[in-house]
């Protein structure tokens, strides 16, 4: 018979996001930060390859990346309140971490599950960031995918960004939203 542990399921079956605007001082300092991304490092990883890194961007890092975000956004001819929008999601942060899909060459392990074990290591930071009180978001964006943007932040050519992790202190209580209806999305298979 398993032995269940009530206070983690509860915690996923609540579990929210913060809207990124409303996270504010303080953040996770370093110690805490790195406890939070060894438990997203714990994440699933079929033949132990660690497809994906971290760059952690404190609020001077966030600044510059608004600015190139900026800059960017107007030699591209980004409307303004799609520019403004995602310039502002960096210029307002105080704390994010980028979850780089980094895929190993392999035989054994394909691409899509490497990638998929990227996108897992976003849930697990976030969940993590979550667990430990903290608000956080997990978002992306079109600079997200930019080659300009990308090249910038250093990422190779075989990398992209599977999500990036906003953290600090909530500044009010985030709203709940419609969530699935399991009954509509699950299938009982059988033969």
């Amino acid at each position: 018979m398993p032995t269940p542990n009530p206070a983690a399921l509860d915690f996923l079956l609540t579990r929210r996001s913060c809207p990124a605007r409303t996270l504010g001082l303080p953040v996770p300092g370093t110690t805490e930060l790195r406890t939070l991304l060894t438990a997203a490092a714990r994440t699933p990883d079929h033949g132990k390859l660690e497809p994906w890194r971290f760059i952690v961007m404190d609020d001077v890092a966030l600044s510059a990346l608004a600015g190139q975000v900026a800059a960017r956004g107007a030699a591209l001819a980004v409307a303004e309140d799609k520019l403004t929008k995602a310039r502002d999601e960096y210029a307002m942060s105080h704390l994010a971490v980028i979850v780089v899909a980094s895929p190993k060459p392999s035989d054994k392990i394909p691409l899509v599950e490497q990638t998929y074990s990227a996108g897992a290591v976003c849930l697990a930071l976030l969940n993590a960031a979550l667990a430990a009180g903290w608000g956080a978001n997990w978002l992306s964006g079109w600079p997200s995918r930019d080659n300009h943007i990308i090249g910038w932040l250093g990422l190779a050519p075989h990398e992209a960004i599977a999500g990036i992790i906003h953290m600090g202190s909530e500044t009010a209580a985030p709203p709940d939203r419609p969530r699935p209806d399991i009954d509509a999305i699950s299938t009982w298979f059988r033969p």
